[in-house]
């Protein structure tokens, strides 16, 4: 069973720069099937954004996306942690930073991300080995 974040994380991380413009960065996630982008500036990892920045900082202004860089509406990484955090520290820190992407940086360079997709898949195989939940045939 996992212990630490990376043996969890999604490894897979699409980055875009800080001047990419929010209607590039929109293409770019309906393209990969995701739902953020970790922001580079001068390649080193400052921000991450969502589909709720592009909600609440573009379409709920009437802004125009290709007006826009991703770098004036994405959230600031508030923390982030390392391969071998602990899965219990990394959650402990989303929920006092109240944020449901966790990036995962090895010296200054992302390497993964963490979700609340990703911890759900872990709680769900975690309480099928402890047999609190019904295997699949019984589901």
């Amino acid at each position: 069973m996992a212990d630490v974040v990376k043996d969890i994380m999604t490894k897979s991380v699409i980055t875009v720069d800080e001047i990419t413009t929010a209607l590039v960065a929109a293409k770019v996630m309906t393209d990969k099937g995701i739902s953020s982008l970790i922001v580079l500036k001068e390649g080193n990892p400052v921000g991450i954004v969502s589909e709720r920045d592009f909600v609440k900082k573009i379409c709920a202004k009437e802004l125009q996306a290709s007006k826009v860089s991703v770098g004036e509406i994405m959230s600031k990484i508030q923390t982030f942690a390392e391969p071998n955090t602990s899965i219990e520290v990394a959650v402990q820190r989303m929920v006092n930073h109240k944020i449901r992407r966790l990036p995962i940086v090895d010296n200054g360079k992302v390497i993964g991300i963490i979700t609340v997709t990703d911890l759900a898949k872990y709680l769900r195989t975690t309480l099928l080995i402890q047999g609190a939940l019904p295997g699949k045939s019984e589901s």
